[in-house]
């Protein structure tokens, strides 16, 4: 008590100063409306700035729960499509769609290392044998094409992205059919080449270009770019077709690896293609 008392006596005209500070400051804002309203403009405002800090904060938290949760509803509807059932009966098809049979399904996984500055460019996401991912499957993002699964291991595997050599995946030109392969020349990141179109035909600039899903890798119809421009290559009844890619290599991020539950049925079928025609 002696020491609190002591403490009053030595600090009598700061706290007597406080005191009277505010009692002034309470009648100031309680009788004049224009300082109360900018007390409480102030108040509201800072207010509002903490909450949005909040919010912004709250939403980054939850961006990656929000990009799974979307992909697995990508995922849910592009299993409905028709692109991802194979017909079972040449018949008129039902409405409960009996007559189809699931072909793909699809893993879906995230880029996790990544190179487009080389001349042969890879990715490394984060799904493996563990997921039923093989060498060879297909892989795709939300915009298009991505590559192809080089090597698969138990957690990660390797893909061989579209900005590679001799990568050959059967693409074709939506609006008129004419089908080819797309390759890259390892200049520009943007642009891939398609070959094997003849001449005869009418190339339209920015035709949509899709997977023709041929080789069984891809289902038919996933993006892969537009026409840009097309000339004839020296020699030879062909078009050399510029395509713009759909999807950007160098920030893409979450992708889908295409299980294609028919391919060693065509597989085994195709084995027996003679090498002789005549045979």
């Amino acid at each position: 008590m002696r020491n609190f008392l002591a403490f009053i006596r030595r600090f009598r005209v700061f706290l007597l100063f406080a005191l009277l500070q505010g009692i002034a400051l309470t009648f100031y804002f309680t009788f004049l409306s224009f300082p109360r309203s900018q007390y409480l403009t102030s108040t509201s405002a800072i207010s509002g700035t903490i909450f949005e800090m909040k919010h912004d904060l709250t939403k980054f938290l939850d961006l990656e729960e929000n990009n799974t949760s979307l992909q697995k509803e990508n995922l849910d509807l592009r299993s409905r499509t028709i692109e991802n059932l194979f017909r079972l009966d040449n018949g008129l098809v039902k409405v409960d769609d009996t007559l189809h049979k699931v072909q793909y399904k699809y893993v879906p996984g995230e880029i996790i290392n990544s190179t487009h500055t080389k001349r042969n460019n890879f990715f490394t996401i984060s799904v493996g044998s563990n997921q039923g991912v093989k060498r060879n499957m297909g892989v795709f993002s939300s915009n298009g094409v991505v590559g192809v699964i080089h090597f698969a291991g138990p957690k990660y595997s390797i893909v061989k992205s579209c900005l590679t050599e001799k990568l050959n995946i059967a693409v074709m030109i939506e609006v008129s059919g004419e089908h080819g392969f797309l390759q890259w020349d390892g200049k520009d990141s943007r642009r891939g080449t398609l070959t094997g179109i003849s001449n005869d035909s009418d190339i339209v600039k920015w035709s949509k270009v899709v997977t023709r899903g041929s080789a069984g890798i891809f289902p038919e119809g996933i993006a892969v770019g537009k026409v840009e421009k097309a000339s004839v290559v020296e020699g030879m009844p062909l078009w050399n077709v510029t395509i713009l890619f759909s999807e950007n290599y160098r920030t893409v991020q979450r992708v889908y690896v295409v299980k294609n539950l028919l391919k060693e049925e065509q597989d085994n079928a195709e084995s027996h293609i003679p090498v002789d025609p005549q045979l």
